[in-house]
């Protein structure tokens, strides 16, 4: 036997993990809280994607980091089954090395954690990154899907 949610359902899953929102009536009255402080998500880019049984690999270019996304809808918005950035994505300036981004994740820690990926998926295109490149994710070019 298979389940799946019903697409309300996933509009508020998705916006209680991207924009700290609540969702009633799960249960009691009171729902599911979002959290008392919500904290941040880390964007990270890799040269090899993560998948459920792998980590991937993260870039590593001289100035590279994860870069910090607010769990709030200012940084996010929440439509349907679909979350995206509000907001431009921008990660540190390669001052040294190159390497190919294939893929994103967005990350519980602002560090390299052995699964810490909460969502992932491949870029639209390969992203070349060489010294004086500034990776950024444009607002609403980041998409995560429920469904």
């Amino acid at each position: 036997m298979a389940g799946s949610m019903r697409n309300g359902f996933e509009t508020d899953l998705l916006d209680h993990i991207f924009t700290n929102a609540n969702i009633a009536n799960i249960g009691d009255a009171t729902g599911l809280r979002g959290s008392t402080t919500a904290g941040n998500f880390y964007i990270a880019l890799y040269t090899v994607a993560p998948t459920d049984s792998t980590a991937g690999t993260e870039c590593s270019y001289t100035g590279y980091a994860r870069v910090a996304a607010a769990r709030n809808d200012t940084v996010w918005t929440v439509s349907g089954n679909n979350a995206t950035n509000a907001s431009a994505i921008t990660f540190g300036e390669c001052t040294a090395g190159s390497e190919t981004a294939v893929a994103f994740a967005i990350c519980e820690a602002d560090v390299e954690d052995v699964d810490d990926q909460l969502f992932w998926g491949d870029l639209t295109s390969n992203l070349a990154i060489s010294a004086g490149v500034i990776p950024e994710f444009q607002a609403g070019e980041l998409d995560v899907n429920a469904d």
